[in-house]
C-alpha cells in the first residue's frame, strides 16, 4: 500500500479532504523522524515502536578485490509491532 492509497483509504473512511489527510500524514511522519533524529524512540500502543538500533563496528569483505574494510558503528530506525498487531496478522 503507498501513501496516496492510504491517503484515499483514510478518506474514505473518515469523509475528510484528501489534502487535509494527506497534510496529516506528512505531519505525523516527520514527527516521526524527528523524534528519531533527536534519539528518542516512538511508541504507539497497540501498533508498535519505531526505535533506534545501534549497530556495532565490524570488517565487511570485499570478495572481488578481495579487501577488507571497516564499517564504523551506526544508529538506524527500526520498527518493532507491538503483541497485539503480530497477532491479528497471524491471524489473517
Amino acid at each position: 500500500m503507498t501513501k496516496a492509497e492510504i491517503v484515499n483509504e483514510v478518506a474514505k473512511q473518515t469523509g475528510m479532504d484528501k489534502t487535509e489527510i494527506q497534510k496529516v500524514i506528512e505531519s505525523f511522519m516527520e514527527c516521526i523522524k524527528d523524534s528519531l533524529a533527536k534519539g528518542n524512540p516512538v511508541y504507539l500502543r497497540g501498533f508498535g515502536s519505531f526505535i533506534i538500533k545501534h549497530r556495532a563496528e565490524k570488517a565487511a569483505r570485499n570478495i572481488t578485490q578481495k579487501t577488507t574494510m571497516t564499517i564504523p558503528a551506526h544508529d538506524i530506525p527500526a520498527f518493532k509491532p507491538a503483541k497485539v498487531f503480530v497477532a491479528s496478522v497471524k491471524e489473517n
